[in-house]
């Protein structure tokens, strides 16, 4: 699953970012945010109040203390918000794959950077969690999903189509792909119907039982 990570506190905000100063007209005197990460707490904020689709790009710039026009500097759109930092992570997963010793087995060697990429950290826990939450049952969410969700499984045939001697289009490498995603997917729903859950056990355990499927069929 792609797992979205937070960005990092303190990270500077885009080029051209006015940094901090009196809020935008209505809330004079507010502290602009100053990173992603404090843009993504506005928005959660908002969101857990409000809901996700009943907020406004407008509401989550002016509760950040930010104009419209910087909003797009940090995000694309709203639906972006709780993917976080995935590109970094999603190039983190790249090279993990790729320093993998040729001798770790195709399926175990996924299993493994499949359980790395979705290692979060216990403080981050709750707000990963609320993540989740909006982009695996928020029906608009989810249907924007798609493109990351290409862009993830790219990665996972890409690693396959090497260590296979194959072309990443080729029918194998999607399969798994589509089959390891697959697994991340019904590991996450476990976890978030059940708070004592550990996703990096669903996780392992759900790899296990698909390199148990493939075994063999791979040359």
């Amino acid at each position: 699953m792609p797992a979205p990570a937070a960005a990092t506190p303190g990270t500077a905000g885009p080029a051209g970012d006015p940094g901090p100063g009196p809020g935008p007209a209505g809330h004079p005197g507010r502290k602009r945010v100053t990173s992603r990460a404090e843009l993504e707490q506005a928005a959660f904020g908002l969101f857990a109040a409000n809901g996700f689709e009943q907020t406004t790009v407008d509401e989550i710039a002016a509760a950040a203390g930010i104009g419209r026009r910087t909003f797009f500097r940090y995000f694309p759109s709203k639906n972006d918000i709780p993917w976080g930092a995935f590109e970094h992570e999603l190039d983190r997963m790249r090279v993990r794959l790729k320093a993998c010793p040729p001798e770790i087995p195709l399926m175990d060697a996924i299993r493994l950077a499949l359980i790395d990429f979705n290692r979060v950290p216990a403080a981050q826990v709750p707000l990963h969690r609320r993540r989740m939450q909006l982009i695996l049952r928020v029906p608009a969410l989810f249907a924007y999903s798609t493109l990351r969700f290409t862009a993830w499984r790219q990665v996972i045939a890409e690693f396959v189509a090497q260590r296979t001697c194959r072309r990443a289009g080729e029918l194998a490498p999607q399969v798994i792909a589509h089959a390891v995603l697959g697994v991340a997917v019904a590991a996450y729903e476990h976890w978030l119907d059940d708070e004592s859950a550990d996703l990096g056990a669903l996780l392992d355990d759900g790899m296990r039982q698909l390199g148990a499927a493939f075994a063999g069929s791979l040359r």
